[in-house]
């Protein structure tokens, strides 16, 4: 056989061999999504999330259940950022995922088959400013850089309303994209002028002595909620009894962590320490002063919350216009939590 020909073969070969690969990786990896635990009757699947109070719900789950029954039900997943959560999520391994919601929104805009079930809190948001800036009001922040934690977050939206509400525009500040994390660093150099975002990093600045807090989410945006619970389609239609568990494990652990600080207190030692990697005062901080500066009872999906948040990402040019809250929502599983009762225990002594 002539050289040529060997070497055309060869290339062929690899060819197929690289596309068998890719077809094994992709159909096994999805697959593999949903795993089936030692107990033969439940499947424990994969829910992201990141070390912020929004996502607090997550990693409480999972901590009752294995100190109440043994075992959670299913496999909570750190994240450090927004990029590398979006990714993973959008290549299926994760079915679930705590995210942002005009982020969310804007996946299914885009054609992605995934809906919002269910809320991750209620306020937990501050925009700080240095201790000794000359910083006291919206008005002030014009010239201003600010960080925000993503284009899609409710916070840059937060950002949008104020300066909306104070008769300036987008163009009045400067906004910067940062990981949380990032922030106090940033705020503490000076290399910003405010940060925003998810607890409990905004606190870290009081909390280390040069944060001071501007704005409180909830004086100008009432019942703010910056993060919800996304789930893939594909897993609502197969699976809809693994979505509504998960549902109610969120809806209970979120009630019981508002039926008590001594719980609050509890949960901010264990997350800390077992999930977020973090210093414990951070959480037993911005979960106690004031007691609402972040909330959990409250979640079930409402209309009106959503319609705010799409009026607001249509003008400030995250959506690309109009999407019907049916199309990104589902309410199926939310509405059956109204009446879901905290968990029955008092937490590990």
């Amino acid at each position: 056989m002539p050289k040529r020909w060997k070497i055309i073969i060869s290339i062929i070969c690899v060819v197929a061999a690289i596309s068998l690969l890719h077809l094994w990786l992709n159909v096994g990896f999805k697959n593999l999504v949903l795993q089936t635990s030692t107990d033969s009757t439940e499947v424990k699947f994969r829910v992201g999330f990141l070390p912020v109070t929004c996502h607090l719900t997550c990693p409480v789950t999972d901590w009752i259940n294995k100190n109440m029954i043994g075992r959670g039900f299913f496999e909570p997943v750190r994240f450090s950022g927004w990029p590398e959560l979006k990714e993973t999520f959008l290549s299926e391994d994760l079915p679930a995922t705590f995210m942002l919601a005009p982020m969310a929104m804007a996946l299914r805009q885009q054609g992605v088959p995934v809906k919002i079930v269910y809320l991750g809190h209620r306020d937990g948001t501050a925009l700080v400013v240095h201790k000794d800036s000359k910083i006291y009001t919206f008005k002030d922040l014009k010239g201003k850089r600010i960080a925000v934690p993503n284009r899609f977050s409710n916070q840059r939206l937060i950002i949008y309303r104020g300066l909306k509400d104070n008769g300036m525009t987008i163009d009045d500040v400067k906004l910067l994209e940062m990981p949380p994390p990032d922030m106090p660093a940033a705020l503490y150099s000076k290399s910003v002028d405010a940060i925003i975002s998810g607890e409990p990093f905004m606190g870290q600045t009081e909390l280390d002595g040069y944060g001071r807090v501007l704005y409180q989410a909830k004086q100008l945006w009432p019942n703010f909620i910056s993060c919800v619970l996304v789930v893939h389609e594909r897993i609502i239609r197969e699976h809809p009894e693994w979505v509504q568990k998960l549902v109610d494990g969120i809806a209970r652990s979120g009630k019981w962590l508002d039926a008590d600080m001594d719980h609050r207190m509890k949960a901010s030692e264990a997350v800390a320490t077992r999930y977020y990697h973090q210093d414990a005062r951070l959480l037993r901080f911005v979960l106690s002063k004031p007691p609402d500066r972040v909330t959990y009872s409250n979640l079930s999906l409402a209309r009106k919350d959503f319609e705010i948040i799409e009026e607001l990402a249509m003008e400030s040019g995250i959506l690309e216009g109009p999407i019907s809250f049916d199309e990104y929502a589902d309410i199926t599983f939310s509405s059956k939590t109204y009446n879901a009762q905290p968990y029955d225990w008092e937490g590990a002594r």
